[in-house]
């Protein structure tokens, strides 16, 4: 079980679609996530969604033209995405054991993002497991972006991982840094507690 297992009991995925869709009907803007990814891969290349929830980006993505996949382990989250894009593929997995062999589908992507405090919410101990599965499904040059909380205001959790103990993990699993904002806007980052990373897959 995963932290965010631990907080919702796996039973939150229409609340958490509601949630947004009243933000979306307030005006905000909702698709940061998939703005910023767009902007770093062409119109067709292959993108995962990991800790995908309720498929808010790789829909989003899919719409602009982009080939997604989502995962996750919450049951509840992928019966909302599937209601909304039934089109698209999602499948059920533990990201500490994410085999996409397994589950069919080609290692080769583009780029794999993990919005929404996915690693601070991942299952203690598994972050460098996860990071090191999540760059095995790039094609080589492939990006991995993840955006994630560092401090008390920004998760609902207690803060742990850091900036310089994510770099080490996606070192250790042949990826290099090469970009790090403070939003989903790319506003550069200078400390804070919010931290958006691209590193690229060197294999």
């Amino acid at each position: 079980m995963n932290r965010w297992q631990e907080l919702t009991g796996g039973t939150s995925g229409d609340e958490y679609a509601a949630r947004f869709a009243e933000l979306a009907r307030s005006g905000k803007d909702v698709h940061g996530e998939a703005r910023f990814c767009s902007a770093l891969v062409p119109v067709g290349a292959r993108v995962l969604d990991a800790g995908c929830g309720t498929g808010r980006v790789a829909i989003r993505l899919a719409e602009l033209g982009y080939d997604c996949v989502g995962i996750d382990l919450d049951s509840s989250m992928l019966d909302v995405a599937r209601a909304q894009a039934p089109e698209l593929t999602w499948a059920r997995t533990d990201l500490a054991a994410f085999d996409p062999a397994l589950l069919g589908i080609p290692a080769d992507f583009d780029l794999v993002v993990a919005a929404g405090n996915v690693f601070p919410l991942l299952a203690a101990g598994t972050e460098a497991e996860v990071t090191a599965r999540l760059a095995a499904a790039l094609r080589p040059g492939g990006l991995l972006v993840a955006g994630f909380g560092l401090d008390a205001a920004h998760l609902p959790v207690p803060p742990g991982l850091t900036t310089v103990q994510y770099d080490a993990y996606c070192a250790a699993a042949g990826l290099t840094r090469i970009g790090r904002f403070a939003t989903w806007d790319g506003d550069p980052y200078e400390g804070g507690g919010y931290a958006v990373s691209v590193h690229r897959a060197d294999r």
